[in-house]
């Protein structure tokens, strides 16, 4: 009988410190290999293997290309590479974002389940929007173990809140209780034989991480329907998808964003316009200000009032983007789903 030696982490916003605390208490005889994916900006520098090495007692090391699992090992996805799981080996790919973000977590989360089925668990931590529930429905599919942080626990509540909302997990538990249960659930035995397949959207938007041609190339093979959206990162057309309770979008070359994460974008691009626009109006108004009292000097009253009369409707203009810049950005997520108390919940599983 396989166990679950698979065990995929993913985190945001407070995760360096609360994959530290997990690492901490994962024992040395762990039987499972462990990925762990944490956004990063592109031209960061990682330093998580060591600060986890220093946290733990398994060997830590960014994941390369084409690497062979090992157990009792941890594999960090490095900046802006995708880590994905085929059977037997990692690959480490420049595909398209993800919600904005390479390395994503949905992309190894998901390309775990297409590989590996019910040996796999998952865990999502602390983090804004919710980045990892598309991939842990991927998981939860085809019977593997799904954990969460408990959103009330978790330093920054929006991508557990998400899990929890939309993937009915497994357990739903305190950070400082994460470790143990993963312990007991590599401990399973699942059964071989008779799994779950696979299913073809899955295994396409995994293609579309892995950033296959072939796929991406053949219009039959766009996932969902048109939307009437534009692709924030290339303004292509974007594909609308269903996936259990989620909504989200894929574009043609395989952008994809959940729909907070989509929100999220054009909100920061909206902020961006408006302060375009308002350094604009603001060039407008001084120019027309010059022009007015150049024309006063020059004894031609009624051409200074056209320029003064330009001044104050874009000072007026000018008033009301300033107004909208100054009120408070609300992200989709700032008000996570409740969780009833902070104790751990579990759901009755199959194996």
């Amino acid at each position: 009988m396989a166990t679950r030696d698979i065990v995929v982490i993913g985190a945001s916003a407070g995760g360096v410190e609360a994959v530290s605390r997990i690492v901490s208490k994962l024992p040395a005889e762990l039987a499972a290999s462990v990925f762990v994916t944490i956004h990063f900006p592109p031209q960061g520098i990682s330093v998580l293997p060591r600060i986890l090495e220093r946290a733990g007692v398994l060997p830590v090391v960014h994941a390369a290309d084409g690497d062979e699992i090992r157990r009792g090992r941890i594999y960090i996805a490095p900046p802006d590479r995708h880590l994905l799981l085929y059977p037997g080996r990692i690959r480490l790919i420049r595909g398209p974002t993800e919600n904005g973000n390479r390395p994503a977590i949905d992309p190894m989360f998901r390309s775990a389940a297409v590989a590996y089925g019910a040996r796999v668990i998952g865990v999502v931590l602390t983090g804004n929007l919710d980045d990892g529930t598309a991939g842990l429905l991927a998981i939860k599919r085809r019977d593997g173990a799904a954990l969460v942080q408990n959103p009330m626990d978790a330093m920054f509540p929006s991508m557990p809140a998400s899990a929890v909302h939309n993937v009915s997990p497994d357990e739903i538990l305190k950070l400082d209780e994460i470790a143990a249960a993963i312990v007991r659930y590599t401990a399973q035995e699942v059964p071989e034989g008779g799994e779950v397949e696979p299913t073809a959207s899955d295994v396409r938007e995994t293609g579309y991480s892995a950033f296959e041609m072939a796929m991406i190339e053949n219009p039959d093979e766009h996932p969902g329907h048109p939307s009437g959206f534009g692709c924030p990162d290339c303004g292509g057309a974007l594909w609308q998808i269903h996936d259990g309770g989620l909504v989200r979008f894929r574009c043609r070359v395989g952008h994809a964003w959940t729909s907070d994460g989509l929100i999220d974008r054009q909100d920061a691009a909206l902020e961006a316009a408006l302060w375009s626009a308002l350094r604009a109006l603001e060039e407008s108004v001084a120019l027309s200000d010059q022009m007015s009292q150049r024309f006063e000097k020059r004894g031609q009253p009624s051409l200074a009032s056209r320029y003064r009369d330009a001044a104050v409707l874009g000072s007026q203009r000018a008033e009301v983007i300033r107004e909208v810049l100054m009120r408070p950005r609300v992200r989709p997520t700032d008000e996570p789903a409740p969780v009833a108390d902070t104790t751990t919940r579990a759901v009755s599983h199959k194996h």
